[in-house]
């Protein structure tokens, strides 16, 4: 009896071991949930590997996919033998240049086999343009995109996916984002950044998937690109045309277009400083600080030869003109304290046009001529003024930034006037350097846990009708240099890591996260 008792107690105990065995793995790999099986033309051929039949976890990424079906599978790991395959002669090779190096692999141009990466271009496929599939099964992925944009994006995932977990499990992730214009805006002007500095925002935001880079080129403070055409505005240090060439050139690999912005007619203070009788002065004589004179010609004959010579540097589909917080528009009476700006306004505009039609002129002849290089003009919502005998021109888009500045007005106002708008509220997504006029530091954990493209003023979204991504067209994180030694780059750098993964999660995907602030802040971690 007691021989019995010990050879049932022997079974029970290996019965016990083989089920804690089979629990962790299944703790591993996210549990044996249902199957969802997903058959795509792009999912690789089945492969002849053998491995357990499991569904694994889903890939955790910043942003976060939008959609994925788990099949069961062992997944994919990179291996010795692993290379990344694309066409040598077709859009991706690049792209599949950059992913081998990141992950310690080599390049080819196949055909792909058993633990290879395949990149494929289907321009014809049924695919949003930065959209993309990642289909991981028998031991390959293919990423598949109707544009090499979207075909990056997928490997951002990838490689995210490879960080956060050391590899892919079998399924599909089919992926777009929400919002086509998901950028960050830099302030070089009053704080000068290193060309080193900006390369590593640059490849931040690829990472994030984010699209779009402003640099705001000139302020009071400094013009900050080398310039042929008037070397005298250029102030030290600043960046050469060379280095701003490498800056787009890399910004191209990652699929970020530059924006550059000469903001005008305000905030050209050191523009001003070389043609101090460009300056506007009130009815007293005395100069307004960072103003031009808008009624001489001379003025404006200066910014279009920038905008002309520039045009061919930054060769993107935008530029943002500015237009924000021109100072003689601040006075309670523009006309009475600015008389030869309202006499330039009559003659060129009518007898009931006023200052502030002057300042409209200004900003149409601008956009007009960026637009003669084919760029879309972009300005500031304080740049657009209200009724007046001339109207904004059109097309153009609207950053809206502020609700403070003087006539205010709601973005819905924007909204029903047919402006598209690109979200930049300074109540979430404006960190000001020294934290000046009120301003506090933006948290990760507010953008995340509050904003979305819809909340374009204060904390209150706009009707949901009305924020769609064809009108509300996305929206910039932005750094501003008021106080420029208050930080160090690096500490700007690790100021914006998560307040800009937060922002990017938000435009790629507005839609209440899955993963608490805690679980998304420890993955920005593990991924970046």
């Amino acid at each position: 009896m007691a021989s019995m008792r010990t050879k049932i107690l022997a079974v029970c105990a290996a019965l016990v071991a083989v089920t804690v065995v089979v629990l962790a793995v299944l703790a591993l790999t996210g549990g044996d949930d249902e199957d969802h099986p997903a058959s795509d033309a792009t999912s690789p051929p089945a492969a002849t590997t053998k491995g357990p039949k499991r569904i694994g976890p889903a890939p955790r990424t910043v942003p976060a996919v939008r959609d994925w079906q788990a099949t069961r599978g062992p997944g994919w790991k990179p291996a010795e033998d692993s290379r990344v395959v694309a066409d040598p002669d077709g859009p991706l090779a690049d792209e599949a240049r950059l992913l081998a190096r990141e992950l310690d692999l080599d390049y080819s141009e196949g055909p792909a086999e058993v633990s290879d990466v395949e990149l494929r271009h289907t321009p014809d496929a049924d695919i949003p343009r930065e959209g993309y599939i990642l289909s991981s099964k028998g031991g390959q992925v293919r990423i598949t995109g109707s544009s090499d944009a979207g075909v990056f994006y997928g490997t951002r995932t990838l490689l995210q996916s490879v960080r956060d977990r050391g590899g892919m499990a079998d399924g599909v992730v089919r992926d777009q984002p929400d919002r086509k214009q998901r950028g960050f805006m830099l302030d070089i002007a009053r704080k000068y950044y290193s060309v080193e500095w900006i390369k590593d925002r640059i490849r931040e935001m690829g990472d994030l998937k984010l699209n779009q880079l402003q640099l705001h080129l000139s302020d009071d403070q400094a013009f900050r690109v080398e310039s042929d055409s008037h070397p005298e505005v250029v102030s030290d240090p600043h960046l050469s045309k060379k280095q701003v060439r490498e800056i787009v050139r890399l910004a191209k690999s990652r699929h970020i277009t530059v924006i550059p912005e000469i903001d005008s007619p305000g905030h050209l203070g050191a523009v001003l400083e070389a043609h101090p009788d460009l300056r506007l002065r009130d009815r007293s004589g005395q100069p307004v600080p960072g103003a031009v004179d808008i009624a001489d010609p001379k003025a404006a004959r200066i910014i279009d030869e920038l905008l002309n010579e520039y045009a061919d540097l930054f060769p993107g589909e935008y530029w943002h003109l500015g237009g924000d917080e021109y100072a003689a528009l601040t006075f309670e009476d523009p006309e009475t304290e600015f008389p030869g700006l309202a006499r330039a306004a009559r003659e060129r505009h009518g007898a009931d046009a006023g200052v502030q039609d002057l300042a409209t002129s200004w900003l149409n002849d601008r956009a007009e001529v960026v637009r003669e290089h084919g760029r879309t003009p972009q300005v500031w919502n304080d740049g657009m003024h209200a009724d007046g005998t001339v109207r904004p021109s059109e097309p153009r888009q609207v950053t809206y930034w502020t609700g403070k500045e003087i006539g205010a007005r709601e973005p819905e106002e924007y909204l029903d006037r047919g402006w598209d708008l690109i979200n930049m509220n300074d109540e979430y997504l404006y960190y000001v350097l020294g934290e000046p006029n009120e301003f506090t530091y933006p948290t990760g954990r507010r953008i995340y846990e509050e904003w979305t493209p819809a909340v374009l003023r204060g904390t209150d979204p706009v009707p949901a009708g009305k924020a769609g991504p064809e009108r509300v067209l996305g929206g910039r994180f932005a750094v501003w240099g008021d106080l420029p030694e208050a930080q160090t780059q690096e500490q700007v750098a690790e100021g914006i890591r998560l307040p800009l993964s937060a922002t990017a999660q938000k435009l790629w995907d507005p839609r209440k996260p899955e993963l608490s602030w805690s679980e998304f802040s420890a993955l920005a971690g593990r991924v970046d």
